[in-house]
């Protein structure tokens, strides 16, 4: 853990000696009365915390913030349904790249057995959202959301979400088949919203910054159909050169291109 997570109702109890973040501190970390050890408040400050105790009601410690506990950036993925194996690892890669959603869709290609995954329904994707998290020395987790298909998902984004239809939102689905220009040229020269956002940047709101939606096919790609659907919702084709590449790899790759070009890596 390259940061200890707490929720806001816990951080001013006593850490009972059998989670394994107490285990962690002990074992791992080697803590002891005095030391100090790297603690947050999920989606809120970062800081230290000061072990104050340790005893049989747990290691009581006072919290200290002194960071914004590095929050998510503008960066929304729509991801079709990989194998339940990829789930983990790619939840961990976005939570960890600081994507602020992701959105997983049932997709015409992709194998319908995938989405009866059992990691959604019974908190794994949670946790290991909150691993990706940690991994990155953050105090936010992305959310995640389910759809039965693209079509759905961006039906619901266009009457849910107000980010989704703004003049400055770039959204751009990646695709091997048909695409019109390469990701790192529509990030380039086809937006304005740019320079905008390296100016949230510098002024430390991402929240108010222009939105990215990037969304990655699942193993098999998108259909024709779906490519249509994309342009009616003013998504841009693109492609990130001519090898085709895993779904966690991809949006992996996807995700890194485009908070490098923003200039937030």
């Amino acid at each position: 853990m390259n940061i200890v997570l707490f929720d806001s109702e816990e951080i001013d109890k006593p850490l009972p000696l059998y989670d394994e973040r107490a285990s962690h501190i002990l074992k791992i970390l080697k803590k002891n009365v005095g030391d100090t050890f790297e603690a947050g408040i999920i989606g809120a400050m970062a800081g230290k915390a000061l072990i104050m105790q340790i005893n049989d009601a747990g290691i009581a410690f006072n919290f200290t913030p002194n960071s914004d506990g590095k929050p998510l950036y503008p960066v929304s993925v729509i991801i079709g349904f990989p194998r339940p194996i990829q789930l983990k690892r790619l939840f961990r890669d976005m939570a960890g790249l600081g994507v602020a959603e992701i959105h997983l869709v049932g997709t015409e290609l992709g194998e319908k057995s995938y989405m009866n995954s059992t990691i959604v329904e019974r908190g794994s994707a949670y946790e290991a959202l909150k691993n990706g998290s940690i991994q990155a020395k953050s105090t936010y987790i992305p959310e995640l959301f389910v759809y039965p298909s693209l079509k759905n998902c961006l039906e619901t984004l266009q009457k849910d979400d107000s980010c989704f239809c703004h003049s400055s939102t770039i959204k751009t689905a990646l695709d091997n088949v048909r695409s019109y220009c390469s990701l790192n040229a529509l990030l380039s020269h086809n937006y304005g919203a740019l320079d905008t956002i390296r100016d949230y940047m510098s002024m430390e709101q991402l929240t108010d910054a222009p939105r990215v939606y990037a969304a990655i096919g699942s193993e098999r790609g998108w259909t024709d159909n779906e490519r249509s659907i994309f342009e009616q919702y003013k998504f841009v084709l693109t492609l990130m050169g001519s090898r085709v590449l895993r779904t966690e790899t991809a949006a992996a790759a996807a995700v890194t291109i485009i908070l490098s070009q923003l200039g937030m890596l």
